[in-house]
């Protein structure tokens, strides 16, 4: 009887703890760069768990965030623009445009551009987004080039790579 108690006990326990076990344990960052050819300009799309940002912000500020509302969207737009730049031969950021954000229940996704200026025009990618927050946060960034699809991996050892 008291083994089967037990196992009745241990079994609950197992139940109880698998949401757990399935819950977000990694961080990561994807942050696709291609050119478009049509307008001239250089697209970047950055997509992170909305997660990460909410704790992000909600650490920094001590409160909750709406990012459609545009003063929401302000701090992450300052936050991002300090920590993710496309740097010239010069080792200067290139002008890169906000153009907006788009928050869903899972992820957030972050659209800037590089204006009437082709992905060859960059040297260095430095990203730093999230990593001073979540020590084991990983980004990697998809340069869709000519030649195919080539991607860097940033990490709290290495946040800036050169392109050549």
């Amino acid at each position: 009887m008291f083994r089967r108690c037990c196992t009745l006990l241990l079994a609950a326990l197992l139940f109880a703890l698998a949401p757990a076990a399935s819950a977000h344990r990694y961080h990561l960052g994807i942050t696709d760069i291609s050119y478009n050819a049509k307008t001239g300009s250089t697209e970047i799309v950055h997509t992170y768990m909305a997660h990460d940002i909410e704790g992000l912000l909600g650490n920094l500020y001590q409160r909750q965030f709406d990012l459609s509302q545009p003063e929401d969207e302000a701090v992450l737009r300052k936050y991002i623009e300090k920590r993710f730049a496309v740097l010239g031969a010069d080792k200067r950021p290139l002008p890169v445009r906000w153009i907006g954000v788009s928050a869903g229940p899972q992820s957030v996704l972050i659209y800037q551009e590089i204006e009437n200026t082709p992905l060859a025009a960059a040297a260095s990618i430095e990203d730093a987004v999230l990593i001073d927050f979540l020590p084991d946060q990983v980004n990697t960034v998809n340069l869709n080039e000519p030649a195919g699809v080539r991607s860097l991996t940033f990490a709290h050892d290495k946040t800036v790579q050169g392109l050549r």
